[in-house]
């Protein structure tokens, strides 16, 4: 049973084992002569990115999602709180209440920066001024796919009509990014061109986004070549947007920031289109081990669960169990020798600390593969004393019985008190 590792562990009675939380994880504190230790690179943004977080944008296109205001409201507030730099909403001109919707989180007064993702075009552009958003993300199709079965423009409209409306916006005062969608299918020289002359007029941010190509097919390396290309270009920041739909959605978003991406795009468990982007959760567990006091000193990490909770039950749908850092299983430990070394040091087995995040380890002693060691911690939790003999006479017991079935931790915890009572305290043997 591994009910009790996030949060519960306490109720279970099996806390941290005897284990702290100061003992450095191996990542986190590599000895210089690791053959793994990170090559410092002027260009790599893994030590100081900002997260422009679209749960309230990209994830209003997930399959569930249906966000009323007070929701949205609710999630914004906990996004805010976590920390995260920038708050994308849908577009204003999306419907009625999308317009309502980004008035009235505007008028929150956050600490976070609210910004719209738009269409490349005027009325777009206005609508999303009027609501009093900080910033509005523009976006238009460059891959010739989209050019032809999309809007049908060609990439000098584009560019003609992008300048337009990036000088309409700057004139408001809003900060501006401007994105190609289809990035990785685009041509390239027609790309960099595009981006180049954004730029030069005066974005913040450019964006790259995988939409098609890279969420099928695109790897890490394709994402670093690409970026590390772009960032030779133009001076303003580089914002990524990575779908998942082969699972390759914080790989690429690391691999970005290692090239000199700025800005990474991010959703609470990662609901979005198909199989969504990037996820905040996974992509802090990601940059905690690259850059721990970065992370730890900027984000609000132990808000993760309750942040990921809220969002789950809006959309009703169940945390998954292997989730990074907030599945039932991330921190629990079940074979012997695996449960033996976590008992000595964490460290061993854990490249993240659970503490970090407000969480606790669960070393698991219901199975047929469970190890003395890990049932000696249990019994000294219980209060019961036995001897390491005694201990191992009772491991096999669980065992014997974890052949026949499975086994809950009451029902383990009553073969320890059962034998204590029998075979210790019988005996008058402490």
């Amino acid at each position: 049973m591994c009910g009790g590792c996030n949060g519960g562990a306490e109720a279970n009675g099996s806390a941290t084992n005897g284990t702290n939380g100061s003992v450095q994880h191996p990542v986190q504190n590599r000895s210089a002569s690791s053959p793994y230790q990170s090559v410092g690179d002027y260009l790599s943004n893994v030590g100081k990115f900002k997260i422009i977080e679209s749960t309230l944008r990209e994830g209003e296109q997930f399959a569930n999602a249906f966000f009323d205001t007070e929701t949205k409201v609710k999630i914004a507030k906990a996004l805010d709180s976590f920390g995260v730099d920038f708050i994308e909403l849908t577009s204003p001109v999306a419907s009625e209440q999308s317009f309502k919707d980004c008035k009235t989180i505007c008028g929150l007064g956050l600490k976070a920066k609210i910004l719209t993702h738009v269409r490349c075009n005027m009325e777009d552009a206005k609508a999303a001024v009027a609501t009093g958003v900080d910033g509005v993300d523009l976006v238009i199709g460059t891959s010739s796919f989209l050019r032809e079965f999309s809007h049908g423009k060609s990439m000098a409209y584009i560019q003609k009509t992008a300048i337009e409306v990036i000088e309409y916006l700057k004139g408001e005062g809003v900060q501006v990014r401007f994105s190609s969608e289809d990035s990785f299918r685009s041509d390239l020289v027609d790309l960099l061109s595009l981006y180049k002359a954004v730029d030069t007029a005066g974005v913040q941010r450019v964006g790259i986004a995988d939409t098609v190509f890279n969420s099928g097919g695109a790897t890490p390396r394709m994402v670093y070549d690409l970026v590390r290309t772009l960032r030779g270009v133009v001076h303003c920041d580089i914002e990524t947007h990575f779908h998942d739909d082969t699972g390759c959605a914080v790989a690429n978003a690391h691999a970005a920031l290692e090239a000199g991406a700025t800005h990474i795009d991010t959703s609470v468990l990662g609901i979005g289109e198909r199989n969504g982007i990037t996820p905040l959760g996974a992509f802090m567990a990601r940059m905690v081990v690259t850059s721990p006091d970065y992370v730890k000193s900027k984000y609000n990490l132990k808000e993760l669960k309750a942040l990921e909770t809220l969002v789950a039950d809006a959309v009703q749908i169940n945390i998954p169990f292997n989730n990074p850092v907030t599945g039932f299983c991330a921190f629990t430990h079940k074979a012997g020798i695996h449960a033996k070394a976590i008992l000595n040091n964490p460290s061993t087995y854990e490249i993240i600390n659970p503490e970090d995040f407000g969480l606790n380890r669960y070393v698991s002693i219901s199975s047929r593969i469970t190890g003395w060691n890990a049932v000696k911690s249990r019994v000294d939790q219980l209060g019961l004393k036995m001897s390491d003999e005694q201990v191992k006479e009772v491991t096999a017991k669980i065992k014997q019985l974890a052949d026949i079935r499975p086994l809950a931790i009451d029902d383990t915890d009553s073969i320890l008190r059962s034998f204590h009572a029998e075979q210790v305290e019988g005996s008058g043997t402490y």
